[in-house]
This record gives C-alpha cells, structure tokens and sequence, in this order.
C-alpha cells in the first residue's frame, strides 16, 4: 500500500461524450467526485485537476493522453488516480474507492 499525495486527474469536455447522452457532464463529475470523496476521505492529501480534451494544458503527458482519448474514442469523463486509469464514461465510486484505499488515502474519522 503506498502513501502519500493522491492525484485525481478528471478529462473531459463541456460536450458530452456521443455515447454517453443523459450522463452528467464531465464538469459536473469532477465536481461530484470532489464532494464525494470528501465525505469518506481525508482530503489534505489529495489534489484535484480538471483537464479540458479540447484544450489540454501545455504539459506533454496530458497532451499525449488526450491524443489517446481523440484516437481510441475513449469514453469520457475519464478518471485517473495518480496516473492510473479507473473509471471511463460513467465512474463508479466503488472502483474509484478501491483506488483510493490501494493508494493510502485514509478515511475520515466519525
């Protein structure tokens, strides 16, 4: 089990994705997926970052990962987890969760 700073790395698009009508936007998800994991995790360690596949920031491993995206027709919102693909499309708490657990991040207390 690893500790230390997560990244949650959100790509998307202000367009949903063609096959994912009557999904939330990727926006929304990135949005959603901070307040949930909020709820069960302990957040000091985790940073968030949003990045827009139509105009991806200047930093060659996001440009070459939204090339990957345009080119496979990967579903979108994606979700990565220090650079670890979890969820495509429509995320799955669940699976993000396991992620989070594998990778240190400890629970909120109650």
């Amino acid at each position: 089990m690893k500790h230390g700073k997560v990244t949650i790395t959100v790509y998307g698009s202000n367009q949903i994705c063609a096959s994912c009508v009557g999904a939330p936007g990727s926006k929304d998800t990135y949005e959603w997926l901070q307040a949930a994991i909020g709820r069960k995790y302990k957040t000091d360690q985790v940073q968030y970052e949003y990045i827009d596949i139509n105009n991806p920031p200047a930093v060659e491993a996001h440009q070459q990962f939204v090339e990957r995206i345009l080119e496979e027709d990967l579903f979108y919102p994606i979700v990565m987890v220090n650079d670890e693909l979890v969820a495509e499309g429509i995320p799955k708490l669940k699976t993000i969760y396991q992620e989070l657990d594998r990778n240190g991040l400890s629970l909120q207390s109650n």
